[in-house]
């Protein structure tokens, strides 16, 4: 996995694994953590989360990603770019990064279950008002409530109020 740093006035690739994992740490592992694309978006584009995401990882099985994850990822990615923290190409070096990890079985892929959305509309009724929550951070947890998940990782604020709200453990 490679990460990109961003210090100030420039902007430089670096390849090579930062967390220690093998190719295939998700397969056959019964894993029960939904991570939200912030977590993967701090794994590959060094941030002020990438420590903490690296140590999550180290501490148990690897999360599912679905592709919820790549749709969000790629706008992310994009932001980043439109930003100035990356380049077109460092930005399309990690979605292959990301991609050639999924393919190898570091991450497990999955769908998003059919009732996620029927239950991201029930959490948006009856949290949207109290915690501000936006539409993927409600998906995000209707995910991980219908894929039973056991554990919830983000660093989002409003993610994490609604994940707590709904039972969820996090971090």
């Amino acid at each position: 996995m490679a990460r990109f740093f961003r210090p100030p006035q420039e902007h430089f690739w670096r390849s090579g694994s930062t967390w220690g994992r093998s190719p295939n740490r998700g397969a056959g592992t019964l894993l029960t953590i939904y991570a939200d694309t912030s977590f993967f978006v701090s794994l590959y584009v060094k941030d002020a989360h990438s420590t903490d995401a690296d140590r999550l990882l180290g501490s148990g099985p690897a999360p599912w990603i679905t592709p919820l994850h790549f749709a969000e990822w790629t706008h992310a990615v994009a932001a980043q770019v439109f930003r100035g923290y990356m380049t077109i190409a460092e930005a399309g070096r990690a979605q292959h990064e990301l991609e050639d990890d999924r393919d190898a079985g570091l991450w497990a892929s999955i769908d998003v279950p059919d009732n996620a959305f029927n239950v991201c509309a029930d959490l948006g009724r009856r949290y949207g008002p109290k915690l501000g929550v936006r539409t993927l951070d409600s998906l995000h947890v209707a995910c991980a409530l219908e894929l039973k998940a056991e554990r919830f990782w983000t660093f989002d604020d409003r993610q994490l109020k609604l994940a707590r709200a709904m039972g969820l453990k996090t971090r």
